[in-house]
This record gives C-alpha cells, structure tokens and sequence, in this order.
C-alpha cells in the first residue's frame, strides 16, 4: 500500500485582531508559505500536482478560489491548480486528509495542503451575513452560536467556569514556555511588513494571564453564563503549509519524510452541542490505526472554547499531560481556515523534539463535525 508523507511544514507566527497581519492581504500572507516549501526542500515545484487550501469566509481577498490565486502569487507554474475547501474549523485538516488520500489512492504524488484566516480584514461570519437558515434545517434541528453550545459541553459535562479558567492560564504559560525555549522557531517563518518589519513570533499569548484576572471578565453568550473571553480562543490571523508525497517519490527526489500519515476520519455529530466531534472522531481514528491512547505521545486538540479539550479528557481518559503541550487556540489563535494545518505543523514539529512516534489531532467543526488524524514519526 502506498503511504502519504510529510516532507515539510511551516506556518507563519499567529497574529490577534487588527495586529501584525492587520496590513498584509491573506492571498499575500499564504503564499509566502507555499514558497517557504519550495525554498527549504528545493524542489521544483513543477512537481507539485493541486494545492489544497482550507478557508472558511471565502468573499473579498479570500475569495476566487484563494488555493489558486495564492500559488500564482507564490510563483509556482501556471500548470499547478489549486483548489478551496471549507470545512468551518477543520478546513485545513480537511486539506491535509484530501492530499493524503490523493497520493495513497495513486491519484497524484506531490500535493501542498494549506490553509489561511485573516480574520483582521475579513471578518468571520463575512461569507454568511445576511443570510437566513433553511427551514428545512431549523425545523429538525436547532442551530445556535457556538458560544452557547460551549455553554451546553460545560453544564453537561459539569465543567465549572475556574475549571475553565485554569485550563486557560495553563495554555497561555505552555505558549509562553514554548516560546522562551525557541520550541516555534523551526515551524515559523518570518513574515516581511511594508515597511521591512519581520514578524517571527505569536502575537496572542499572554505572559500575565492569571486566574483572577479571568474571574473578573463577564460571561460573552449567555446571562449567568461561563463562556468569557478568557476561555475561548482569539480572533486571530495566520497560514500554514504541509508538503505531502508518497514515500516513492520522496526517495526518488532524495528528501527525507519526517513523518508519515497512518489514519485519517471525519465525523458527523449533533448540530447543536456542535463541538464534541472530536470525542468519537478520536476513538474511530484509534480503531482505524490499530491503536490504543497509551500509544499515542502527543494529543493536538483544538481549544475553540476551553470546555471542548476538558470534555474530551472527561471522556476519554487521556493524559492531561500529552495534550496541547505547547498551548492551543486560547493563547497562540484560532486563524479558523488555518488552524487545522497549524496544529499538524506544532504536532510534528513536538514529536521530533521530545522523540515520540505517534501524535492524534482533532478539531471540532461548524453545524458538528470533527477531522481526526494520527501521524508517525520517522527517523
């Protein structure tokens, strides 16, 4: 059976709202890390088959197929297609698990899954304003914010708000160690300003984050509610980029796989709880590879609110300590369309450095959904 590899991965620093990416186009932002690909495995990238870029608001710069518009920009061949995705949260993983299938299928052998958000110049929710849910699907389900579905996961689960809290300030000083140790360099590549500024770094974790200044902040969704700020991921910018191939054509053009991809699933679950996906996406990813949670070293789940990972530890027992161990989406962002590839990125790049083998990422998704994928580190 052929195998999907990964031969590189790099993202752009993740900038808060109205930040550092505040003047830079999304076209232009991910194309610099499609052409970060090519300048480190020196490629050519002739050889690249699609591009597959995840992107939930697609309208204004995000729009006209931004796959395709940014690998034009990024100076690859006009004979390299691209293509967009939208899988709300998940879109980039979405990517990663279209490539993967593409080159395992025998369909192709070199394929670039990204994603982007610049959700400072388009803003979420642009690609639905105005609007109105089918009848047909609020008359058999009922659809509401995904802050109040957070709110639902914590009574549920009986997840209290200091629960929650704790659980941020614990992402914020994860972010901030992994940034002190330079554990991001490897993945980051700096972005150039207008004005020749470099931006290399995450702009959202906050060094000073502490319970009791999250115990002062109101809840955002619901009167006497637990869903703050705090607790839930930023409005944030960001790209990201995985170079996949087959192992056959890696060995042919003499590149090193530093991983492979072993399982891959999506799943559907309740349109209304919306983000608990990730619970039986991780179990059926697990099944699919022969796996148990003891096998796996690093767990990459996405913080959309901090009540989605604390309810998927409650029920699936796993490690505390092997899950986002860099921090997530509360302090380093949730660039939505990025995200997905953004996690894959942290995840292999965590993996080489502790010397792990397996790492499982999940995500839950819009109108409930969930991508879950586990990879193998390779010497």
């Amino acid at each position: 059976m052929r195998e999907a590899v990964v031969v590189e991965a790099v993202r752009t620093p993740i900038g808060k709202r109205k930040g550092i990416f505040k003047n830079i186009r999304s076209d232009d932002l991910v194309a610099q890390v499609l052409q970060e690909l090519v300048r480190r495995t020196q490629i050519s990238a002739e050889s690249i088959e699609d591009v597959i870029m995840g992107c939930v608001s697609q309208v204004s710069e995000q729009s006209g197929d931004i796959g395709r518009v940014a690998a034009l920009i990024a100076g690859y061949p006009i004979t390299v297609p691209g293509t967009t995705i939208d899988r709300q949260c998940g879109s980039s993983q979405q990517a990663v698990h279209f490539a993967a299938q593409a080159i395992i299928s025998g369909d192709m052998d070199v394929v670039v899954a990204a994603g982007v958000e610049n959700m400072s110049r388009v803003p979420m929710f642009s690609s639905i304003q105005g609007a109105e849910l089918s009848k047909g699907l609020t008359s058999n389900y009922e659809i509401i914010n995904q802050g109040l579905s957070a709110e639902l996961i914590a009574e549920k689960w009986n997840i209290s708000q200091d629960d929650m809290n704790q659980f941020a300030v614990g992402s914020h000083q994860k972010a901030i160690q992994a940034i002190r140790e330079g554990r991001f360099e490897r993945e980051i590549i700096p972005i150039f300003g207008e004005d020749g500024q470099v931006f290399n770094q995450d702009e959202c974790p906050r060094s000073n984050s502490t319970l009791g200044d999250l115990r002062k902040l109101s809840p955002s969704f619901k009167k006497n509610g637990f869903i703050h700020p705090g607790i839930s991921s930023p409005i944030s910018d960001g790209a990201a980029a995985v170079l996949i191939m087959s192992r056959e054509k890696a060995n042919e053009l003499g590149l090193k796989p530093r991983c492979r991809i072993i399982a891959r699933t999506v799943v559907g679950s309740d349109p209304t709880l919306m983000l608990t996906g990730p619970i039986p996406a991780t179990e059926k990813v697990l099944n699919k590879a022969g796996l148990s949670l003891e096998d796996i070293d690093i767990f990459e789940v996405n913080e959309a609110f901090a009540s989605v990972p604390i309810s998927w530890l409650k029920e699936t027992g796993a490690d505390p300590k092997k899950l986002n161990p860099n921090g997530g989406a509360i302090a380093l962002g949730h660039p939505l369309g990025a995200s997905g590839a953004r996690l894959f990125v942290t995840m292999l790049n965590e993996l080489e450095r502790i010397g792990g083998r397996y790492g499982l990422q999940t995500m839950c998704e819009g109108l409930g959904m969930a991508n879950a994928l586990i990879i193998e580190r390779l010497d």
